[in-house]
């Protein structure tokens, strides 16, 4: 019984309760007082049904347009046309119609810009449901994952298992921090795991956050790097000018005694300033590596340039298309192939090979060298470091802030045979 058929039954109520007292004083027979009851309250009924029609529309009108409330639609309005309470209702309705439907158009655009930041996000992003099933993922996951469909539905266990275990051990675990990955074209990246869990529509579900660190933590290392290098040039320098001044004076006295000792020992005394002096130049290079200026590189000037001091076999592709600093990736050539050919191998099996992919231009110095042992790979990329008695363990360091200014990736593997194989990739601008 809905609200107006309770007002009617309480109006006839009123008033056979009205006229009931008065039938008592009223001789009339029983029958004719029946009659009138019943015509007074058909009368009754009528008049009020009439006069709620309006009422009775005006309730269903709201009753319509808050289904369509609760359905989420809220493009719909009344029509006003009373200047009664029910008009009242009637405009408040429209107005929170109106304030539902900006906010609800605010909120798509809000959901809109953050679908866009989290698909464009470098970082890879998975939010996980409690039967392990992916319920977002964004374009970098996908990447990440090398699937060519979108994620939502697939199993994380299964995405899993063709990934390498330290993968699938830092995801289980409820902790967060650095692990590293073997990377097949990339060598060995370092990355970052984020957790977090929270329920979504009454269900738990859990949040991954990996961000590559490598470059971070490569650029971070160097520029500890470049300081202590900047300190240690500095401290020398400071020290050598006054040796060479005191050892200009020592020589001219040495010379006029006539003493062979003393010539002989301001003599390597020079040498060894000399020597310091090379190192001091050599690590101020390092440390001061202007950025990168990017142009095609001439190919042709670039090989020239080499072949006049190395000797190499060329294997490279054609129309080979990269924009990059050509002095500093002339500079990242030298050094490779100098470590080639010290290699301990054969120098005329030193191989340069130059190709590409639709993505990436790739770099290979080959050598049948000795290798390298798994602690000498871990610290060859580390400024100061050589096994070389005269080396100044600044080649491959300088090789590696050379690739890095052009965000590139350089790779040290042993080759199945015998020897190296350093790989340099660069992503095609």
């Amino acid at each position: 019984m809905n609200i107006r058929h309770k007002l009617l039954l309480a109006a006839m109520a009123s008033t056979a309760i009205g006229i009931t007292p008065l039938l008592y004083v009223v001789s009339l027979s029983v029958f004719t007082k029946v009659v009138i009851v019943l015509l007074t309250l058909g009368l009754n009924g009528l008049c009020f049904y009439f006069l709620t029609t309006s009422i009775n529309k005006s309730l269903q009108a709201l009753e319509v347009g808050l289904l369509n409330f609760k359905d989420g639609e809220y493009s719909s309005t009344l029509a006003c046309h009373s200047d009664d309470e029910f008009g009242a209702l009637c405009a408040l309705f429209n107005a929170t119609a109106d304030t539902l439907r900006a906010e609800k158009q605010w909120l798509h655009q809000r959901e809109l810009m953050l679908d866009k930041v989290l698909q464009t996000s470098p970082d890879v992003l998975l939010l996980v449901d409690s039967d392990n099933r992916i319920v977002f993922s964004n374009y970098q996951a996908r990447h990440f994952f090398n699937a060519s469909h979108r994620l939502e539905g697939d199993s994380l266990d299964i995405l899993l298992k063709d990934k390498p275990t330290a993968l699938g051990e830092m995801m289980q675990d409820s902790k967060e921090g650095l692990f590293t990955l073997p990377i097949e074209d990339k060598g060995v990246e370092t990355w970052h795991i984020a957790k977090g869990t929270f329920l979504l529509n009454n269900h738990p579900h859990r949040l991954f956050i990996l961000k590559q660190m490598t470059r971070e933590l490569n650029r971070q290392e160097v520029t500890v790097w470049k300081k202590v290098i900047r300190v240690i040039s500095h401290e020398l320098n400071n020290s050598l000018g006054p040796i060479s001044s005191l050892l200009h004076s020592g020589k001219i006295v040495g010379n006029q005694n006539g003493d062979p000792r003393l010539v002989r020992v301001f003599k390597t005394i020079e040498e060894r300033i000399d020597h310091l002096n090379q190192f001091v130049q050599g690590y101020g290079k390092f440390a001061k590596l202007p950025a990168p200026v990017f142009d095609i590189v001439n190919w042709n000037d670039v090989l020239a340039q080499l072949k006049q001091q190395f000797t190499f076999k060329l294997s490279m592709s054609e129309h080979i298309e990269l924009r990059a600093d050509s002095v500093q990736l002339e500079q990242l050539l030298i050094n490779l192939l100098k470590n080639a050919h010290e290699s301990g191998g054969d120098a005329q099996c030193v191989e340069l090979a130059i190709y590409q992919n639709t993505t990436q231009v790739i770099i290979e110095v080959l050598d049948n060298g000795k290798g390298m042992s798994e602690s000498v790979m871990a610290n060859a990329l580390v400024p100061f470091y050589s096994t070389k008695a005269t080396g100044s363990g600044l080649g491959l360091a300088l090789c590696r802030e050379i690739t890095d200014a052009h965000r590139g990736h350089l790779i040290i593997q042993n080759r199945q045979e015998k020897g190296l194989c350093v790989r340099v990739v660069f992503e095609k601008n």
